[in-house]
């Protein structure tokens, strides 16, 4: 529960107990309580009215599931076609890129020598 233990439950209990009294404990508690109730309920009202306004307005689960999946799957075929084009891509410039080393590394040895690797 929010990352906190055994322990430090106990510790604010205690302290909430040595701040508030005894007496007090219950009645705090019966007004979180409630208060998280409104809450819930209002959530509930704000999704409803939510679902009711997408409704008239000629929205429902069906035609948004209809304009998300054609979406995904636009987005899913411009996804496929530019990493089609790159793999390619990437296979020729790493062979070139290799070849232009081994150049350059060979043009090296001959000016300056062959390296010897020391073991």
């Amino acid at each position: 529960m929010f990352g906190i233990g055994g322990g430090e439950l106990v510790f604010i209990l205690f302290i909430v107990l040595m701040l508030f009294g005894s007496d007090k404990v219950p009645e705090i508690a019966r007004t979180m309580g409630k208060a998280m109730a409104q809450l819930k309920n209002a959530t509930n009202d704000i999704k409803s009215e939510i679902q009711k306004g997408a409704e008239s307005n000629g929205l429902d689960a069906k035609s948004l599931t209809d304009i998300t999946g054609n979406i995904n799957a636009q987005i899913n075929d411009a996804k496929s076609n530019l990493l089609g084009d790159t793999t390619n891509l990437s296979g020729n410039l790493l062979g070139e890129t290799t070849t232009e080393i081994n150049k350059v590394k060979e043009d090296i040895e001959t000016i300056s020598g062959p390296v010897k690797r020391q073991q």
